[in-house]
């Protein structure tokens, strides 16, 4: 094409970056661990029926997946899951050890042979679910946090610490499992064992609180039998979220706590590093790692405020020195053994990484999930960190991905369009990282903005607590402020905004669309969207009570969950949407969104209802993410005016 730069409306270029691109990119590596020397992780295949495989990299550092399809390696513990999968090496061989999605059962897997069962079939939903499996090989035993059903609803569920026989011996027999302790809480997290094998350590909380409002660090002595006794709360209560714990060398408890309004790090009680930033985040999986000590006494670090980055904590001076690299943004699975750390990292240039860092050198290099750039990096958007003014002047925070093309501008005194997404969560946040789908939109003339309103993780107790009882306020008002914000400085359209959202986003999309007059359109997938039929019995126990501290206890405030829900002010909608749900979602079912379509029948609004058979709560397929993807963009293109590429297949919107 040569070097010129070609003018055409935004929302008409031609862009490298086509959904099923997008699709083939989406997820991210997981659940790093060592086996032995060496390191493995799950990876997703969204061409596979978004299974995840278990990845192993060999010491001579080659690369194999060692699960074929169909397993699928994911736990459905709390619906969200935790970490699904262990191993070590066993005269010198692997020895693995993962739960199987589909029938949610633990079997054991040596490589060259066949994964073995360890525990007993369950009834069709998963009576019996596992999680955080760790092994034990002097007792022939596999520790894990075990997830019963005890009847026919989903709050009937019960959760403790057991031991699955090794021998296989449970596969059969449920009376085969060893339970370590009595159910005391109705959440808990995995136990970790002391170095000396005498004390064991997990948290613990229960409704109607979030591990993000308040847990409990246990400690119990392990008996001869191996069973736990005298268990004690040595940290965490109510109002104090200790988000994860594990046993130094020494034998001293690290553990990560908001007490001072930040999660920070502390040993048996005493701070390490104080800082006003976050060193772990919200439990949404159990067994995710913010921190990893190493056998020096080092610590190995995810911290931050917003973006979170890797670094090496020396607890005796409270320094930390950050990995060299690309990575401005490390997930919370973090692996350590002898020297050496492995983590998963990410960028604005680049997708997540399994990434190693080597602490004696402080090199740190890329070893699995390489990136490889599908396009040109020049289709890439360039983001900006930016915090905007909301309501009464307090701060939001937000990344821009301006359009960008390497060959094309918009003609002279054009405004883009845009489009604002809210994340899911709504404690949570969104990451600073390479996104294909993203790029899908500003390579075409697209905007987006990435909100982190109130609420959102990263930024302190204080930003999150700003979501309290205020949820579809809050949000609505710190999205709607960033908009505003984009088109009173000449950055946006003010006529061609729109917002999307999944999951709670996608209420955070539907209350903006009834409550603000924002948005030409918008696009909501798997949301929540009324709130008196979501909540104990209609959705899974984990968030069943969440509503407590996202509106308020609705015994005390029953209008308010009313008030609240777009399906009670759907007479206000009045501008096309996309309503997008897979049709075997538990944690937003899809009675949400055909309450929500019944109360506008006949009013006349343009809109599209798109569901996906096979798919839950988060879209994990290939060609599910390419017809959403491609809908969404003829959404914006029939509202905005736009004229993308011919080969764009079309959506219907019917009244």
């Amino acid at each position: 094409m040569g070097d010129e730069m070609r003018l055409a409306p935004y929302g008409s270029w031609p862009s490298p970056i086509d959904a099923a691109l997008a699709a083939a990119h989406d997820g991210r590596p997981e659940w790093v661990g060592f086996v032995g020397d060496e390191i493995w992780w799950t990876e997703p295949r969204p061409a596979e029926g978004g299974r995840r495989t278990l990845v192993r990299r060999r010491t001579d550092g080659g690369e194999e997946s060692v699960l074929p399809a169909p397993w699928n390696v994911r736990s459905r513990v709390i619906e969200y899951g935790g970490r699904p999968w262990t191993g070590v090496s066993q005269d010198g061989r692997p020895l693995v050890v993962f739960v199987n999605f589909a029938d949610q059962r633990l079997y054991r897997y040596e490589p060259g042979g066949e994964p073995r069962p360890l525990t007993p079939e369950a009834p069709a939903g998963g009576g019996l679910r596992w999680a955080e499996p760790r092994l034990d090989l002097a007792r022939g035993e596999v520790w894990c946090v075990l997830e019963e059903s005890t009847g026919g609803g989903p709050d009937d569920v019960r959760r403790v610490l057991a031991a699955v026989p090794l021998d296989g011996s449970a596969a059969g027999d449920r009376r085969a499992v060893r339970e370590l302790t009595p159910a005391r809480h109705r959440f808990i997290t995995g136990a970790r064992l002391s170095p000396d094998g005498r004390r064991a350590a997990w948290l613990g909380w229960d409704h109607p609180r979030m591990p993000w409002d308040g847990t409990e660090l246990l400690v119990a002595d392990v008996g001869d039998d191996g069973r736990l006794t005298g268990a004690r709360t040595v940290a965490g209560g109510p109002d104090e979220s200790v988000a994860q714990a594990e046993w130094a060398a020494d034998g001293s408890l690290l553990y990560a706590s908001d007490r001072s309004g930040w999660w920070n790090l502390y040993r048996d009680g005493t701070p390490l590093c104080p800082r006003e930033e976050e060193f772990a985040g919200p439990l949404w999986q159990l067994g995710l790692r913010w921190f990893a000590p190493l056998d020096n006494g080092l610590l190995a670090v995810v911290h931050g405020r917003g973006p979170a980055l890797l670094g090496i904590l020396d607890p005796e001076s409270g320094e930390i020195v950050d990995a060299a690299g690309p990575w401005t943004e490390v997930t919370a699975s973090l692996a350590a053994h002898g020297t050496r750390v492995v983590a998963v990292g990410a960028s604005p240039r680049t997708a997540h990484e399994v990434i190693e860092l080597d602490t004696v050198t402080g090199r740190a290099r890329v070893i699995g999930a390489r990136h490889r750039d599908p396009v040109d990096p020049a289709h890439y958007p360039e983001p900006q960190i930016r915090t905007f003014a909301g309501p009464d002047g307090r701060e939001v925070h937000a990344h821009v991905y301006p359009p960008h093309h390497p060959g094309r501008a918009a003609p002279d005194g054009e405004l883009p369009p845009y489009v604002i997404w809210a994340h899911g969560g709504p404690t949570s946040r969104v990451p600073l990282v390479l996104d294909l789908s993203i790029a899908y939109f500003t390579s075409r003339g697209i905007g987006v903005a990435e909100v982190n309103y109130g609420g959102s993780t990263g930024y302190g107790r204080a930003y999150r607590e700003r979501l309290r009882e205020q949820w579809g306020v809050v949000d609505v008002e710190d999205c709607a402020a960033v908009a505003r914000a984009l088109a009173d400085e000449g950055t946006a359209d003010p006529a061609r905004l729109a917002i999307r959202g999944g999951s709670a986003g996608g209420w955070t999309a539907a209350a903006s669309l009834t409550t603000t007059d924002v948005y030409a359109c918008g696009t909501i997938a798997y949301p929540v969207l009324d709130l008196a039929t979501w909540g104990p019995g209609d959705t899974h126990d984990f968030e069943s009570r969440y509503l407590e501290s996202l509106i308020g206890p609705l015994a005390e405030v029953p209008a308010r969950y009313a008030e609240r829900s777009p399906t009670a002010h759907a007479d206000r909608l009045t501008v096309p949407f996309l309503l997008l749900q897979g049709l075997d979602d538990v944690i937003c079912p899809p009675a949400q969104c055909e309450r929500f379509l019944a109360r506008i029948a006949g009013r006349g609004v343009p809109h599209a209802y798109l569901t996906f058979a096979g798919e839950g709560h988060g879209f994990r397929r290939a060609e599910t993410m390419v017809r959403a993807l491609e809908a969404e963009l003829s959404l914006y293109a029939q509202v905005f005016g736009l004229e993308p590429a011919p080969s764009t297949p079309k959506v219907e919107l019917t009244p």
